[in-house]
């Protein structure tokens, strides 16, 4: 048994090396195809945790008019502080952020663009705004119905608008880069069935005398479907680490960033748990590519 391995082993090296140029081509590709799979995925799991925060620690805003007078806000300020008084009330808690507030906040989320924050020194050039907690998703809607188009309201921005506009382009992201990717593993399979069925046509008077001697399909076809598998494998294992890589450089850049973004992570368990899927993926596509390449040659 350990003979005919060392054969299998010795006869795949042979076949990498005689067609080193198309072996190389058809590992980059499944590379690419399949880090570009596993980015898309990574960064579609870091969406999903910061979508997964919001929807479970609601809050909502109201910006008031730049020119909105005391009593309109004090309006305000007086049906948010009855909307806290009782167990049918929808909210939990708000606070107001006059102009210096509003300005300082400004500061805080645009801290890695000074120069955006030096366009606008003006503190009395930014809306007061009301920041409110509801007491559970459910009465977002509703308390945004009941507040739009008041005296003195700008606008009234709630995370169900913000989410859904997050969550439809990620999937409009997701469907155009998957796209790519399909593209790009359908190349890498058409390279590697090249690759297997060159190895074969070089190789063919050498496994017409094997048939001659009795050898059977499955012992000539087991060196070609290891080829196959090597080159979708290695193929996947740079995807792997490069995935690993990417991961690394997102938690930096949202460790870095301000409050806005921390609800966005993605840890090393989920780019392992990734990188594990694209290892698997690109050991099947090297072995359909070998079983299709195949197939032209040798009987099934």
């Amino acid at each position: 048994m350990f003979s005919k391995f060392g054969y299998f082993a010795r006869e795949t090296a042979t076949s990498l090396r005689r067609n080193l140029l198309m072996t190389i081509a058809g590992v980059l590709t499944v590379t690419v195809s399949l880090f570009l799979f596993g980015g898309v995925l990574l960064l579609s799991t870091m969406v999903d945790h910061g979508v997964a925060r919001w929807q479970g620690d609601v809050d909502m805003q109201i910006y008031m008019q730049p020119d909105a007078t005391d009593s309109q806000i004090e309006d305000i300020r007086l049906a948010l502080d009855q909307l806290t008084q009782g167990d049918l009330a929808g909210v939990a808690s708000f606070t107001f952020l006059d102009k210096p507030a509003a300005f300082e906040e400004f500061k805080e989320l645009f801290a890695n663009q000074p120069q955006f924050i030096s366009s606008l020194s003006d503190p009395e050039k930014l809306p007061t705004s009301f920041k409110i907690v509801p007491k559970g998703a459910a009465f977002t809607e509703e308390l945004r119905l009941s507040f739009e188009g008041r005296p003195g309201i700008l606008r009234v921005l709630t995370p169900d608008s913000s989410v859904r506009f997050l969550i439809k382009l990620r999937s409009n992201v997701r469907l155009l880069f998957f796209a790519i990717a399909a593209v790009l593993l359908a190349s890498s399979l058409f390279l590697i069935v090249n690759t297997i069925r060159l190895a074969i046509f070089a190789r063919r008077r050498e496994i017409q005398v094997m048939k001659l001697v009795g050898a059977t399909n499955w012992f000539i076809r087991i060196p070609f479907m290891l080829e196959g598998l090597v080159e979708g494998a290695l193929g996947a294992l740079l995807a792997f680490f490069g995935i690993i890589g990417l991961q690394k450089v997102l938690a930096s850049q949202v460790a870095d960033a301000n409050d806005l973004f921390s609800a966005f992570y993605v840890t090393t368990g989920d780019a392992l748990s990734i990188g594990w899927s694209v290892l698997a993926l690109g050991a099947v596509i090297g072995m359909v590519g070998s079983a299709i390449g195949l197939r032209r040659f040798l009987e099934v």
